[in-house]
């Protein structure tokens, strides 16, 4: 009637960065992908896990729509420029019919 499973008080914990060290634990031997070394809250480095792409898929989005705003500020700028230069000649023109009328 022995329903509890047996306890390891010296469990081995291996990290996917190299790190190993003890704990309790109902399995002999455990593998992790992150620890106290390699985490990024506990190092302060910003460290990406990249599944299946999807940082990448992100950072080509972000850089696509940066592009589409930087076309749109220089399309807006030439319109602006454009605009100004067309309303300095009609005001020359203008100028220039008053003096033809006086």
């Amino acid at each position: 009637d022995q329903i509890h499973p047996n306890y390891y008080t010296n469990a081995k914990v291996t990290c996917a960065c190299g790190n190993t060290f003890e704990l309790g634990s109902t399995k002999e031997e455990l593998f992790v992908e992150v620890c106290s070394n390699c985490h990024p809250f506990y190092t302060g480095e910003e460290a990406l896990v990249d599944t299946a792409g999807r940082v990448e898929q992100f950072r080509k989005r972000m850089e696509k729509k940066e592009a589409i705003q930087r076309e749109r500020q220089t399309a807006q700028k030439h319109k602006n420029a454009n605009s100004e230069v067309s309303e300095d000649t009609n005001s020359t023109s203008d100028e220039d019919n008053q003096e033809e009328a006086a």
